[in-house]
């Protein structure tokens, strides 16, 4: 299928439960290749509008174009182009790493090199270990190699790097930055701030069911300072976290036991 030059349109998106509008005529667009960021306060809007782009919901007025494909009247249309980011309640318990993935490949009609898929995320070492073998971070790190068993154009992820070490995380962001050079686009939501400006090409905040402001971070940025706007608290060249992984290493280090992140 011949890829679009925007990737996403989404105009006047809307959805209430009863009284509370979740979404309140959202409008945006993402073009192809671009890292686009959707940030939040929780109640902000943010799942309900990602699971309407990936036809999970239904919304109540506005529409939403998928690669040219209007995700209302052609659903299944849109999820041979997309991936999404699933929780770990979606897996088998009983099956291999290896054999989910050639399952779901198996519910797309396609075949997969499934060793392969596992070694792009840095799991090929794995490949014979059932989910609830996994640790955290690399339960997440399926979850993404997930997403590619159809060779979605378009990648949807949902707070990647929740509950991650700082190692695991900057290795989950690597994979981001791979998918976009691959020429894949990639929506995700985060609650980390630095997250966002380390991979986000644009970010849209929500807030109260509406985007308060959409532009490139450091242009976000800017216009704050242009305000006059002075933090209490000046940063230093370097956090705890930039400590932690020099003192560390930043070479991705799994445990084995499920509770380990």
């Amino acid at each position: 299928m011949e890829q679009q030059a925007e990737i996403i349109q989404v105009k006047d998106l809307r959805k209430s439960y009863g009284d509370f509008k979740a979404v309140d005529g959202v409008s945006f667009s993402v073009s192809a290749g671009e890292v686009f960021g959707i940030l939040g306060p929780n109640g902000a809007g943010k799942t309900t509008t990602v699971e309407i782009l990936e036809g999970m919901r239904k919304p109540d007025g506005g529409t939403v174009m998928v690669n040219g494909i209007d995700v209302q009247k052609d659903p299944r249309a849109v999820k041979k182009v997309i991936g999404i980011q699933l929780q770990s309640s979606a897996f088998f318990d009983r099956l291999s790493l290896a054999e989910i993935l050639d399952v779901m490949a198996s519910l797309y009609y396609r075949e997969v090199d499934a060793l392969e898929l596992l070694r792009e995320v840095e799991l090929a070492d794995r490949a014979g270990a059932l989910f609830k073998e996994l640790s955290g971070g690399q339960k997440q790190r399926f979850s993404v190699a997930s997403t590619l068993v159809n060779d979605p154009i378009l990648l949807f992820l949902d707070e990647p790097t929740t509950g991650l070490d700082p190692q695991a995380r900057r290795h989950m962001w690597a994979l981001v930055q791979r998918f976009k050079s691959e020429g894949r686009t990639v929506l995700l939501t985060t609650h980390y701030m630095e997250e966002a400006e380390e991979l986000c090409d644009r970010v849209a905040i929500m807030d109260h069911g509406k985007i308060v402001a959409m532009d490139r971070p450091t242009a976000l940025v800017d216009s704050l300072l242009s305000k006059g706007f002075k933090k209490e608290r000046v940063e230093k060249l370097a956090n705890l976290e930039d400590v932690f992984l020099d003192l560390t290493g930043r070479a991705l280090r799994d445990g084995q036991a499920p509770q380990d992140t």
